[in-house]
């Protein structure tokens, strides 16, 4: 989920997208864009580390908390108005997590 909000935030600073060198040149010279690539490699690794520790019917569902996170990423990060009916959807994530962490 971090390596999105990175993705966000550069689509953000490099401006409007093409496959011009221009863009390309301010993508790859982008730190966000760096630090989005950093964060899938470490998230790898983290995850190599779960399913080889612990059951993957218990690990697997747990990737659902992604979405809990990014609605928080998008109101503390990007200052979104977030309708009710997401917040309904998030609170039905967070029991099935805690009914599958409970196990």
């Amino acid at each position: 989920m971090l390596s999105q909000v990175f993705l966000k935030i550069t689509m953000t600073v490099t401006g409007p997208g093409s496959f011009t060198l221009s863009y390309l040149k301010r993508l790859f010279t982008c730190y966000q864009f760096a630090l989005s690539g950093a964060s899938i490699a470490v998230a790898t690794v983290l995850w190599m580390y779960i399913i080889k520790n612990y059951p993957f019917s218990q690990a697997y569902p747990l990737i659902s908390m992604s979405y809990v996170f990014g609605l928080l990423a998008a109101i503390l990060i990007f200052h979104e108005a977030i309708p009710v009916t997401r917040w309904i959807g998030v609170a039905l994530i967070i029991a099935g997590v805690i009914f599958i962490a409970k196990q």
